[in-house]
């Protein structure tokens, strides 16, 4: 009998390993949720929001899986939190399947950590598998809830070297915890007891410094000791002191000053008792070895003028001066809470070529933002350059004529993209800037004495926002994969608390760019907090009749040239997309005041409902239409998304006026630029057909018409593209959702002039500025501007897209294209409910489509039926468009 017994064990465990993976992980798991987050971050600490946003996810592999009902318990007692008893709120059972929850509890108070579960009942109305216990942590909250005082040293804005600050402070009683919380108008590096606090790079985020200032918290209890501890800070100068000159008059910026901090150190005891150290007069000061830093071009260091050990208890500071009082750089002092900006790859050089004694060349192999490490040894004066750039002459050595463009230097003191290193003699030392990053992917490394450097002597890091990547795309074509990987590199690399146009010429958050590449970055990467902070600078830099800059932030530059509906409409077009891709209407109520005032504005200058404002589109192959055309289209998007946005938010009078005054604009824009008779809108350029169709201005019975014609001029020009920045956002979408998705494809994979694939064929490891390698202007190697196609991937051909009556892929629409040429495509997205897989594979003339769907979403198939072709599940015929619930699904197409 026992045998028998142990036999059925032995068979049991071996069908247990023969199961598929996500069985293995979930069959006897039951239902759990998972994920939590506050503020769309994990266990954040210092964040001032007094309603802060809840959300979790579902995991459950069944079919048809989904949460009927939820309990949100949140206290400040984390033991009683997991025994299900909450101080704080108890929202009792709610029949609903939302898991993006406001809280609605008693009012948060400062400095406090709040401990919160969720509890959720499964699609059988049981209660699922308890969560782990998550946190959030309150920070100021107040401004009359800082305690020190903003301080600097006395020199002026014109003073090169970056300045230390220090103090010492006892810690007599048992520590339980520690927070730190600084704001700073400038850069700013804290040192505890000699060791950086944190792994941020360039905090605080760059804002409108005179409008509003970021702090940051930090948990630094395991760096305090009892007795004597010592507080150091490095400041830096940022966007803040911008010392370099170039054409956007950074110099010239109203709220420029020497950078300036505060800071509140706040020890909580075991025996209850709360003490402040606090920034004041008290703090000691002295130039650092930093004798130049410019966020724009480089940094300039002196290892012979280091203080080593400045930042510890017992280093002599008698020498040092006291500290002054300033005031703060704004009124408004608000918690930075977004994904901070990391290293975040480290990228060994993948050759190095010696010129000479005094030269080398490195080669990272690939374009990044960031910045390099350079270890040598050499004689104490020795200065050693690191000039850093995209290309290279023919001869080997570095060339920056493609990014220095914009650069107006005074003397040669600040060369551009170029690290001033002076070696102080003792033995191998080491070099990485602290407060500017840069684009590139060689560097040039020149010394006025005889080096010797080999290939393991510098590094690269990959800097930007450290956003979780949420989206993944294979094929079974390289161009194509290359493609998106260049474009998600482009991506992050203008990705620094904000989005850029490009790392090295600009680092300028220009609109039109970012509008543009706005779906590329949902798709892959989990970029919410970044936008919100970004759309807070928006709101910063709105002038009261409703007009924003072409560049976000700025120091006034902007609001005359290269804004307009066609750039600025990032102010509708992003708050509507996050909440498209999120699901969450916070940031749509946050804005809706400046959309207003935005369209308004429009219709003030335009009563016609044609707009000239604008730029038009930007570096085009060789045609352009009329900016009144590009320009008209986006003031259209604008109010269309302004009267969706009305009907969301519960205002029936705005949607009703805005969307009269999007059919005013249709029908303006129409009856001038449309021949109803042939489907040509203006003089037929790609751009004048692709971007009505895309965005909606085609009148219904004329869009097969329309279409036909787009896919007739992309033939003509041998399914190459030829467009601009504005284009690029409509002409693959505009052919893919109108039956042409074969067509897009082509286009999207070219491997000859002018297309994505031409870059990548010579060597691209980001997308470009221009379409012409050789052009001599605009020709920056790391753009994001051409970056939609990152983005069309997913939807194109993979077919995951949003449903706009229920976002946040709350119901997800699945309008896969198996174009030709194609062997196999998977495309994954992890959105707010979990991950998304649309994959398709070729068996001669058998498609295979494979869908998951996460718990508690549904989904909507569409697969293309062309050539009676017929769709089946198991063997079954099923319906062209099905419903689906939760689960995974496999389909063949024949």
């Amino acid at each position: 009998m026992k045998l028998n017994l142990l036999k059925l064990f032995r068979s049991c465990v071996l069908m247990l390993v023969a199961l598929p993976l996500s069985e293995k992980a979930y069959s006897f798991a039951g239902a759990k949720p998972i994920g939590l987050q506050c503020e769309h971050l994990s266990n954040p600490i210092g964040i001032d929001a007094r309603q802060p946003r809840l959300s979790w996810k579902l995991m459950d592999d069944r079919q048809g899986a989904r949460q009927t009902a939820y309990k949100l318990i949140i206290g400040t007692d984390s033991v009683a939190v997991t025994k299900k008893k909450g101080n704080a709120w108890d929202s009792g059972k709610l029949l609903s399947s939302n898991s993006l929850v406001t809280y609605n509890g008693k009012p948060l108070s400062p400095f406090t950590k709040y401990y919160w579960l969720v509890e959720v009942w499964d699609k059988d109305g049981k209660p699922a598998i308890n969560a782990e216990v998550s946190s959030f942590e309150t920070g100021m909250m107040e401004m009359s809830n800082w305690k020190g005082s903003w301080i600097s040293d006395s020199q002026d804005i014109n003073t090169k070297p970056a300045p230390y600050f220090r103090k010492v402070f006892s810690a007599e009683k048992k520590i339980k915890s520690a927070r730190a919380y600084i704001a700073c108008g400038g850069l700013y590096e804290l040192y505890l007891n000699g060791r950086k606090v944190g792994n941020h790079r360039l905090d605080p985020m760059y804002t409108r410094f005179d409008r509003r200032t970021l702090y940051v918290s930090y948990d630094v209890t395991g760096q305090l000791q009892n007795g004597k501890n010592a507080m150091g800070v490095l400041l830096g100068n940022g966007w803040y002191n911008h010392q370099s000159t170039a054409v956007w008059d950074f110099h010239k910026a109203p709220w420029r000053n020497r950078p300036v901090f505060c800071l509140d150190l706040r020890i909580t005891y075991t025996d209850g008792s709360v003490e402040t150290v606090t920034s004041g007069r008290e703090w000691k000061t002295a130039l650092s070895p930093i004798i130049f830093n410019s966020i724009y071009t480089a940094e300039h260091y002196d290892a012979r003028l280091e203080q080593s050990g400045w930042n510890v208890v017992n280093f002599d500071d008698t020498k040092w001066r006291t500290s002054v009082p300033r005031t703060a750089p704004s009124d408004q002092i608000v918690a930075q809470v977004l994904h901070p900006i990391r290293n975040v790859e480290t990228i060994p050089a993948k050759t190095v070529n010696k010129i000479n004694d005094t030269a080398y060349v490195f080669d990272l192999g690939r374009n990044i933002s960031g910045v390099s490490q350079i270890k040598v040894r050499g004689e104490a004066g020795t200065v050693i350059r690191l000039k850093h750039t995209e290309r290279l002459y023919s001869n080997g050595r570095a060339d920056m004529s493609n990014i220095d463009q914009h650069y107006r230097p005074v003397g040669d003191k600040d060369p551009f993209q170029t690290d001033i290193f002076i070696l102080n003699g003792a033995g191998e030392e080491s070099f990485m800037p602290h407060f500017n990053y840069k684009g590139f992917q060689y560097v040039e490394v020149t010394a006025d004495k005889p080096i010797k450097l080999d290939q393991s002597s510098l590094t690269g890091y990959f800097m930007h926002s450290d956003v979780p990547v949420a989206g993944n795309i294979k094929s079974s074509n390289p161009t194509l994969d290359k493609i998106w990987h260049a474009a998600n590199n482009s991506y992050l690399s203008n990705l620094f608390g904000y989005p850029t146009d490009c790392p090295q010429r600009e680092k300028n958050g220009w609109t039109g760019d970012a509008h543009i590449a706005v779906e590329t970055g949902l798709y892959n990467f989990d970029g919410i907090t970044i936008y919100e902070k970004w759309l807070a600078d928006h709101r910063d830099e709105q002038q009261p009749n409703g007009v924003l800059p072409s560049i976000i932030p700025t120091g006034g530059w902007g609001y005359e040239w290269g804004n307009g509906p066609d750039w600025t409409s990032t102010i509708a077009i992003i708050p509507w997309s996050i909440y498209q891709y999120y699901g969450d209407a916070g940031i749509l109520t946050s804005n809706y005041k400046n959309i207003k005032r935005y369209v308004d504005h429009i219709q003030d200058i335009a009563p016609s409902g044609l707009t000239e404002w604008g730029l038009g589109d930007w570096v085009p192959v060789s045609t352009k239409p009329p900016v009144e055309f590009t320009s008209s289209v986006y003031y259209f998007v604008d109010a269309t998304i302004l009267a969706k946005i009305a009907v969301v938010l519960n205002k029936p009078e705005d949607a009703k006026k805005y969307l009269a005054l999007a059919e005013k604009i249709r029908g303006a824009f129409n009856k001038k630029y449309l021949n109803s008779g042939t489907g040509i809108y203006g003089t037929g350029l790609q751009t004048e057909l692709s971007m009505p169709l895309y965005w909606g201005l085609v009148p219904d019975s004329l869009k097969s018409k329309v279409a036909a014609n787009l896919a007739k001029k992309v033939a003509d020009s041998h399914n190459h593209i030829d467009v601009g920045l504005l284009g690029t956002k409509a002409i693959l979408n505009a052919l893919s959702e109108n039956g042409y998705a074969d067509l897009a494809y082509q286009v999207a994979v070219q491997e000859t002039y002018p297309s994505w694939g031409w870059w990548i064929v010579n060597g691209a490891t980001t997308l470009y500025e221009n379409w012409r390698i050789d052009a001599k202007s605009d020709i920056s190697l790391n753009h994001i501007m051409f970056g939609e196609i990152g983005g069309w991937f997913f939807k194109g051909i993979g077919g995951i897209k949003v449903d706009e009556s229920k976002p946040g892929f709350k119901n997800v629409l699945l309008q896969p294209n198996f174009v030709s040429g194609l062997k196999h495509f998977e495309a994954s997205h992890d959105g707010p409910y979990g991950k998304i897989l649309s994959y398709w594979k070729r068996e001669g003339n058998l498609v295979i489509y494979t869908v998951a769907i996460p718990a508690n979403s549904t989904a909507t198939l569409m697969p293309p039926l062309e050539n009676g072709r017929k769709v089946y599940q198991q063997g079954k015929v099923i319906s062209g468009k099905m419903e689906l619930k939760a689960g995974k699904y496999e389909f063949e197409i024949k």
